[in-house]
């Protein structure tokens, strides 16, 4: 079986206060896009894991997949699998790919050995792997709040609009990031903003607050930003904790190469 994990990005993302248990709450929007992985999983005599494409880091047991397959094997006594991994979402670069990941491998093995879990079940063990895992099991514009676990479908859509990503070749950990924010201890209006606001003003009011600290730490970034004003951008953003950067566009632009580093990876789509 195959399937095609998704990246993500944040439409604001507003670090609320700090919780008791060391992580924040936050309130961001979360918006799928069709920068993919490719996943392949099928019944094998041994347990196996590989992967191509992007270079993935760390020791195996510790990647997301294989936590996915441990978290359902320990539970269903799962036979073993083979699972292939092709990485074409770069990884530190808050577009969610490692958690979509983990998410898809949880819903193929639920369907290759007909466990029958429900979307609620599959984002409860989502939810065991990571903060933003549960938002790929509905794959659809999401608010989500307290850790960024806590899920909730909104009538929101940008379909039809352009969307250029690009990725500058830095990995940003998210507990770093995380460990120099300043909570700004304040309820969030960003549901609010995004639906009643043109996107013209977004700009104005929809803001990732991981952005200040990203860009005085990496002044390359405000170059990617500058280039997607250069082409038009209706709103220009941060996702997750970056490092990616995105604009959104009423109408595709024509992307000018000239403008941007050869070497940053540059995605562009159009949003469903």
């Amino acid at each position: 079986m195959i399937s095609f994990p998704n990246a993500k990005i944040n439409l604001g993302l507003e670090i609320l206060n700090r919780r008791e248990d060391g992580y924040h709450n936050i309130c961001s929007l979360f918006y799928p896009v069709n920068w993919c992985d490719v996943l392949e999983i099928i019944p094998a005599s041994k347990f196996s894991f590989q992967s191509s494409g992007l270079t993935i880091s760390g020791n195996l047991e510790e990647n997301l997949c294989v936590k996915a397959y441990r978290l359902l094997q320990n539970q269903y006594n799962l036979p073993p699998v083979a699972i292939h991994l092709h990485k074409i979402i770069p990884m530190g670069a808050g577009l969610g790919g490692g958690s979509a990941d983990a998410s898809f491998t949880l819903m193929m093995l639920n369907d290759i050995f007909n466990l029958n879990l429900s979307p609620f079940k599959l984002m409860n063990f989502a939810g065991q792997l990571g903060s933003d895992c549960a938002f790929f099991v509905q794959n659809t514009p999401s608010l989500a709040t307290n850790k960024g676990d806590d899920i909730h479908p909104v009538p929101f859509s940008l379909a039809g609009k352009h969307i250029i990503i690009i990725y500058a070749n830095i990995f940003i950990s998210s507990a770093k990031a995380y460990a120099n924010i300043k909570p700004r201890n304040k309820r969030s209006h960003l549901l609010e903003d995004l639906n009643k606001r043109p996107i013209q003003e977004w700009q104005q009011y929809i803001v990732n607050d991981f952005e200040k600290n990203a860009y005085e730490q990496f002044p390359i970034l405000r170059k990617v930003i500058f280039y997607l004003h250069q082409l038009g951008a209706d709103y220009i953003s941060l996702t997750g904790s970056g490092s990616a950067i995105y604009g959104i566009f009423k109408n595709k632009p024509e992307i000018k190469k000239s403008g941007i580093d050869p070497y940053f990876l540059v995605w562009s789509g159009t949003l469903n």
